[in-house]
C-alpha cells in the first residue's frame, strides 16, 4: 500500500474547510479515554482527508517541526506497506508521528472542540501545537481528547503512535518473546478512523437505552444519560425521549432535571406505551431510534440519536432462545485484518465482512475473536441479522497487575461503547482460553452487570483449563472445542449439565491438516468442509448445545502454530474473503426460497484429475434433489448424505463423477424443490475458453478520503466458475484520482486463482477511476469505479 499521492502538492491539504469542519457535533466522554465513550455522533467531520506521516523523531510533535521528509497519507491507515502474507512484525514495531494542520476560524476559539479516535494502534499521544493533551493505551477502542488550545488560524494536532510488542497492554506479552506468542498479529498505525467537531457546553455525553419487558404487551425503555456541562445551569432542564421505527413515533417519555453545577450527572427514567413495536430478530432486524433531547425551555442544549431493537436473547442450559423461540446458533470467528493494509480498512469494506458471514454463509452469529471490532462492523449486524459475541483484547494469557488493570478498562470501554447494539448478545469479559484468576474475572464480571444488567458474561475456555473455570461466575460457559484430532472420528465434547453451554471454536486446523488453500490437494479441500459440516451437525443433534461458532471464517496474519509464512489458513474463505470449498457448505444452509445453491466440493478441471472427481465427490445444495447431466446426457441422480448428516437442515449430495481420461466434458446440475426446477448450474471442463475476471464489489464511491472497494480479480471458466487450478501473474494497473491498495502483480499460482485488491479514493478529487488486469493467457478485464463528492455515493 502507496503511503504517498503522485502530483500532490504538500500545503495543499494543510488548510481544512474551517467552520464546515468544526461544525459539527462529536459525542464521547469529559476527558481523553474510553472508559464511559459511546458511539460517534454520524454527523462528526471525519478526517480522512490527508495527514502527513512518518517515522517518529525527536520533536516531531512540536509546532514548528520540519515536516519536509513526512509524506501525505489517508486515513484510515496501516504504518508499513504489506502483502497479503508473509507480514514482518518488524516492518511496524517501531513509534511513528501523525501530524494534522487545520483552521480554526477566530469566531470559534470560544467553542468546546474535541477530537475524537476510534482505534490507533497501540498507544497515543496527542499533541495540539506542541503541548501533550492526551495519552490513550490500547489498540481496540475509542478515545476522545478535549482540544482547549485552539487558537484561530491554523492549528496543528500530532499523534504518536506507538506500535511496539513491549507494551504492557492487552494482548501483548512483553514479557514473552514476541508478537508470534499470540494467534495474530496487530500492524501499527491510525487504522479506524477520526472526526473533529465541537461539541455542546452542556451535552449528552452517553445515552444507554435499554429494553425491558421485551415478550410483554407492557414492554418499556430505560433511559440512562450522562449529562456534561462546563458552564453552571441555573435552570431546570427536560431530557426527552422520542422512540421512532419506521419513521413513526412509537412512544415519548422525559424527565425534569434540577439546576446543576459544572461537571457530570447520571439522569434515568423510562419510556412506557411500546406495545405496538416490532421486535428485532434475525430473520427480521427491526431496528428503532431513540431521539433524546435536551432543552432549556424552548432553547434545545443538545440532542443525540441511538440505535437499538427490542429482543430477548437468553442462554439456558436447554439452548438459546431469541424472542421466546429456539435459535441454534449457527456461526463462525471473524479476524479483522485484510491483505496489504492490516485492519486499516474503511467502514463500506468493514460492512461488507458482515455481509458476507450473514448473506453469503447464513451464519446466525459471529464470534469478534479476539477484541472489539469496528463500529461499522456492528452496525451492519444490527441491520443485517447477525448476533454477535463480543469479547475484550486478550489471547492465551494475561499480564501483571497494570496489564490486567487495563483489561478492567478495556471491559468499561467496550461495554459502554457497544451496549446499544441489539446484535449484541454476550459479552467475553475473559481472555480467551487464559487462566487469568477467580477474582481478577469476578471483577471484570460485576463491572460488565453493573455497565449493563441486560446481557450475560462469558469467556472462552480451552481444552485444559475448561473443568477448571466452569465456576460460580460463569454466565454462559463457553468451550473451545478441539477435542477431535487427526485420524480420530470427529466428535464434540457433550454439554456441561446445569449450565448454558456454547462451542465458540472448533476445527481450525487442529482437527485436520494444517494448510486449507485453493491450492492444497482437493481431498485436503474437501476435508476442510466435511468437518465443518459435522462439527454443525453434533452441534444440532443435542438441543442443550446453544450452538457452535466455527474456526474461523477469514484466513489471517499470523506467526503462531500451524501457521505458514506468516499466515494461518484456516478460513472457510480465503484472507481477500473469498470462498473455499468449505464455504460452500455454509452456503448451502440457507433457505432455498431465498437463494437455491448448488455448489460443488470439488473443482470440475482436468488437469490435477485426469479421471474428474471420481466417486466420492460430494456437492452442496440445499435443494431437495439434484440432477446431473454430462453434455447434456443424464448422468444420474445424486444421492443425499441424510445419513452422514443427520441433524443438518440441508445435507449434502453424494454423486459419482468419473469420467474417461482425455474426456473433458461440461456437467450440468440442476436443482429442485419439489417438483420445481429452481436453480441450474454449468461447469466447463475447456480450459481454452476460461477469461480473466474483474469486479468492483461497489461502484460508486465517495472521494473524502476514507471510502473504498474491493475489487476481486480472478479466472473464470465461460459459465462464470471459478477456475482455482489457474497459475501465473496477473498483473494491475491503475488510473484516476486514487490509490490501489494492494500487491500490483499478483500470483494466481499461490492464491488458488483468484486474489482481490481494494480502491481507495483521493479526498476532494471526484472522479472515475479504473483498474485493468492482465494475464498472458486469459487476457485483459476491467473494473470502472465512478468517486464522487462526499455524501453522495450510494452505500
Amino acid at each position: 500500500m502507496a503511503d504517498s499521492q503522485p502530483g500532490l502538492s504538500r500545503r495543499g491539504f494543510l488548510a481544512a474547510s474551517g467552520a464546515a469542519l468544526l461544525g459539527a457535533a462529536l459525542v464521547g466522554t469529559t476527558a481523553a479515554g474510553s472508559a464511559g465513550l459511546g458511539e460517534p455522533d454520524p454527523d462528526a467531520v471525519r478526517l480522512g482527508d490527508f495527514w502527513l506521516f512518518g517515522r517518529y523523531a525527536d520533536g516531531c510533535a512540536d509546532l514548528g517541526f520540519d515536516e519536509t521528509d513526512l509524506s501525505p497519507v489517508q486515513l484510515p491507515h496501516c504504518v508499513t506497506p504489506l502483502s497479503w502474507t508473509g507480514w514482518q512484525p518488524s516492518s511496524w514495531q517501531d513509534r511513528w508521528i501523525y501530524r494534522k494542520h487545520f483552521t480554526v476560524p477566530p469566531v470559534m476559539t470560544a467553542e468546546r472542540v474535541r477530537a475524537r479516535f476510534d482505534g490507533v494502534m497501540t498507544n497515543a499521544a496527542v499533541h495540539l501545537n506542541g503541548t501533550l493533551v492526551a495519552t490513550h493505551d490500547g489498540g481496540y477502542l475509542p478515545f476522545e481528547v478535549e482540544l482547549p488550545q485552539v487558537t484561530a488560524g491554523d492549528n496543528v494536532l500530532a499523534v504518536v503512535v506507538d506500535g511496539r510488542w513491549a507494551l504492557d497492554v492487552p494482548p501483548n506479552l512483553p514479557s514473552a518473546a514476541g508478537p508470534s506468542v499470540i494467534d495474530f498479529y496487530q500492524p501499527a498505525g491510525i487504522y479506524r478512523p477520526a472526526t473533529i467537531g465541537t461539541v455542546p457546553r452542556t451535552r449528552l455525553s452517553d445515552v444507554f437505552a435499554r429494553p425491558a419487558d421485551v415478550l410483554s404487551p407492557t414492554r418499556s425503555l430505560h433511559l440512562r444519560c450522562e449529562l456534561d456541562t462546563t458552564v453552571a445551569l441555573d435552570e431546570p432542564v427536560r431530557v426527552t425521549a422520542s422512540v421512532r421505527q419506521a419513521g413513526r413515533e412509537l412512544a415519548r417519555g422525559w424527565t425534569d432535571v434540577a439546576p446543576m453545577p459544572i461537571g457530570v450527572q447520571t439522569v434515568e427514567f423510562d419510556v412506557g406505551g411500546l406495545g405496538a413495536v416490532r421486535l428485532w430478530d434475525v430473520e427480521d432486524p427491526a431496528l428503532c431510534d431513540v431521539v433524546v433531547d435536551v432543552r432549556s425551555g424552548p432553547r434545545s442544549l443538545d440532542r443525540r440519536v441511538v440505535r437499538i431493537g427490542f429482543r430477548e436473547a437468553r442462554f439456558t442450559p436447554d439452548g438459546f432462545f431469541l424472542n421466546g423461540r429456539r435459535l441454534k446458533l449457527f456461526g463462525l470467528n471473524r479476524h479483522q485484518w485484510y491483505p496489504f493494509a492490516g485492519g486499516a480498512m474503511p467502514d463500506r469494506v468493514q460492512r461488507r465482512d458482515a455481509e458476507i458471514l450473514r448473506r453469503e454463509l447464513n451464519c446466525t452469529m459471529v464470534r469478534c475473536s479476539h477484541y472489539p471490532q469496528s463500529s461499522a462492523f456492528l452496525d451492519a449486524c444490527d441491520e443485517l441479522g447477525l448476533l454477535v459475541w463480543e469479547e475484550i483484547p486478550g489471547w492465551g494469557r494475561t499480564g501483571d497487575a497494570a496489564w490486567q488493570q487495563q483489561n478492567f478498562r478495556d471491559v468499561s470501554g467496550m461495554i459502554t461503547r457497544d451496549r446499544n447494539h441489539p446484535s449484541i448478545v454476550v459479552w467475553g469479559t475473559r481472555v480467551n482460553e487464559a487462566n487469568g484468576t477467580t477474582a481478577m474475572y469476578g471483577r471484570t464480571g460485576r463491572l460488565a452487570r453493573q455497565l449493563d444488567p441486560s446481557r450475560p458474561t462469558s469467556g472462552a475456555l480451552a481444552s485444559s483449563t475448561g473443568a477448571r473455570f466452569a465456576g460460580s461466575d460463569v454466565e454462559v460457559l463457553a468451550y473451545n472445542d478441539y477435542t477431535a484430532r487427526r485420524g480420530a472420528p470427529f466428535q464434540l465434547r457433550p454439554p456441561r449439565p446445569g449450565v448454558p453451554y456454547l462451542v465458540t471454536e472448533s476445527i481450525g486446523t487442529l482437527a485436520g491438516p494444517r494448510l486449507y488453500r485453493r491450492i492444497d490437494p482437493a481431498a485436503t479441500q474437501q476435508l476442510q468442509a466435511e468437518l465443518h459440516a459435522k462439527a454443525h451437525d453434533l452441534a444440532a443433534a443435542d438441543d442443550r448445545y446453544c450452538g457452535l461458532l466455527a474456526w474461523c471464517a477469514f484466513d489471517y496474519p499470523s506467526g503462531w502454530q500451524r501457521s505458514s509464512g506468516g499466515s494461518k489458513f484456516a478460513g472457510v474463505s480465503d484472507i481477500f474473503r473469498l470462498p473455499k470449498p468449505a464455504a460452500a457448505f455454509y452456503a448451502s444452509q440457507g433457505d432455498p426460497r431465498v437463494r437455491a445453491v448448488v455448489e460443488p466440493g470439488f473443482a470440475w478441471d482436468f488437469t490435477a484429475q485426469p479421471g474428474g472427481p471420481g466417486p466420492g465427490a460430494t456437492i452442496w445444495s440445499n435443494c431437495d434433489r439434484l440432477l446431473l447431466f454430462l453434455d447434456d446426457r443424464p448422468a444420474g441422480p445424486a444421492r443425499s448424505r441424510r445419513a452422514d448428516f443427520p441433524h443438518l437442515r440441508y445435507p449434502p449430495f453424494a454423486v459419482d463423477l468419473s469420467v474417461p481420461r482425455g474426456s473433458r466434458p461440461q456437467l450440468r446440475v440442476e436443482g429442485y424443490v419439489g417438483d420445481r426446477l429452481v436453480v441450474t448450474r454449468r461447469f466447463s471442463g475447456d480450459r481454452s475458453r476460461d477469461v480473466l475476471s474483474c469486479v468492483a464489489d461497489d461502484t460508486e464511491l465517495r472521494a473524502d478520503g476514507s471510502d473504498g472497494t474491493r475489487v476481486v480479480v480472478a479466472a473464470m471458466d465461460r459459465f462464470g466458475t471459478l477456475r482455482a487450478g489457474t497459475t501465473g501473474p496477473v498483473t494491475l494497473s491503475l488510473t484516476g484520482p486514487g490509490e490501489l491498495v494492494g500487491d500490483s502483480m499478483l500470483d494466481f499460482g499461490a492464491t488458488g486463482g483468484a486474489a482481490a485488491v481494494w480502491l481507495r479514493p483521493s479526498a476532494g478529487s471526484p472522479g472515475t477511476l479504473t483498474l485493468t488486469a492482465r494475464h498472458d493467457t486469459l487476457g485483459t478485464a476491467t473494473a470502472t469505479v465512478t468517486t464522487t463528492a462526499a455524501g453522495v455515493a450510494r452505500s
